[in-house]
């Protein structure tokens, strides 16, 4: 109901370059609403009509923070500036232990730095499967996630709220190529939730741990942490960028790439199934997760996967190259105290979304949800999906 709230478009770009800043938070304060710039440093931003007066924290990655009146905002063509942020040396204490004992440091304080009590979280959900350039798969859903304290063993639990879908399976070169797992592929980026996936006690002394430099994030100083995993461990492990909270030792964001050194190894990780004659094999997989600060506690707030394959037919001349993202952001949250998800609605951990939404159709579809702005190409899919329906009818 567009009587119930007000929208915004934009982009955030650097203020010298008017480069377009990827990933950039924009947050409603007093709220827990929050959504962010996709690719090309487009967002959209839906707001209640009741705090139409409200501020607008806009934050990026060693950017210094701006704080703007809502009602300064257009319904169209908000370009958002924001500067680099130079910190000082003596800004920051720079620790003089070995950046490993950091680390552990980072995991044995969890307890004090991410929330204890069960979320209900509502999330914007996008994932795209591209074959060299054109998109053939896009599917899309708001989700509501109930998402349990960092420690514990209870499951976290999703539901679709509403959802639509699109998959060309004719461009799909007879393989019909689908992605498991949906948003429970993104809450497993969530490390700090899930630390096995790099940082086990065991795991440690696989990775080499560098101190690259300090910077801001918000308005908070930040370690940026490098790892790599040592040069006689032949495994397929991570190598990246953690930033890491000076004064909380909280992680607040991670870059990570697998390092694809065995590719047979690597496709069993991605790989379910395959038809006879095909060789399906992983060359790149990067990875992305942020986390957000309320009242002295972190959360999760956004990832993000990309996995690049190769697909070689044994009696075919030419390799097809495919392209899978996923991504997940909140846009809200709230504490609770009980279970507000049925079990008979949850999502298996093994679901394929692309099998459980429906068709594309109003252009209004999503309402009054935040939503992540779809980049060019995936606006142009969209619209050719649209023009698809409407001649049908």
């Amino acid at each position: 109901d567009t009587l119930t709230y007000v929208q915004y478009k934009g982009s955030v770009v650097d203020y010298d370059s008017k480069n377009p800043l990827v990933f950039a938070a924009i947050a409603v304060n007093g709220t827990n609403i929050v959504t962010i710039s996709n690719s090309e440093g487009e967002f959209l931003l839906k707001v209640p009509k009741n705090i139409a007066d409200a501020k607008v924290t806009v934050s990026y990655m060693g950017y210094k923070t701006r704080l703007l009146n809502l009602s300064e905002f257009k319904p169209e063509k908000n370009r958002i500036e924001l500067t680099i942020q130079r910190i000082k040396l003596g800004e920051v204490i720079v620790p003089r232990y070995n950046t490993e004992y950091l680390m552990r440091d980072v995991m044995n304080k969890r307890n004090l730095n991410y929330f204890r009590d069960p979320m209900l979280m509502t999330a914007f959900y996008r994932e795209t499967i591209k074959k060299r350039r054109t998109y053939v798969s896009l599917s899309e859903a708001v989700v509501e996630i109930l998402k349990q304290p960092y420690f514990g063993s209870k499951a976290d639990y999703a539901q679709i709220y509403k959802g639509r879908k699109s998959t060309d399976y004719s461009k799909l070169d007879t393989l019909a190529f689908k992605l498991q797992g949906g948003p429970y592929t993104n809450l497993m980026l969530d490390i700090m939730r899930n630390p096995d996936m790099i940082f086990t006690e065991d795991m440690f002394g696989n990775y080499m741990f560098t101190l690259n430099s300090v910077t801001k994030v918000g308005d908070r100083s930040n370690y940026v942490v490098g790892f790599k995993q040592r040069p006689y461990i032949n495994l397929s492990l991570y190598s990246g960028e953690l930033y890491i909270d000076t004064e909380s030792l909280a992680l607040t964001s991670a870059t990570f790439n697998l390092n694809i050194v065995d590719k047979e190894e690597a496709g069993q990780m991605f790989i379910k199934k395959k038809p006879i004659g095909c060789k399906v094999i992983p060359t790149q997989a990067s990875y992305h997760v942020d986390y957000r600060e309320k009242d002295g506690r972190w959360y999760f707030g956004y990832s993000r996967g990309q996995v690049t394959f190769k697909v070689v037919w044994n009696k075919k001349l030419f390799n097809t190259i495919y392209e899978s993202t996923l991504e997940m952001l909140v846009t809200d949250w709230e504490k609770i105290n009980e279970n507000p998800i049925n079990p008979a609605d949850r999502l298996k951990p093994t679901v394929i979304m692309a099998d459980q939404i429906a068709g594309f159709g109003d252009p209004e579809f999503w309402g009054e949800y935040n939503v992540i702005e779809p980049e060019k190409p995936i606006e142009t899919a969209i619209k050719k999906i649209q023009k698809s329906l409407e001649k049908k009818k």
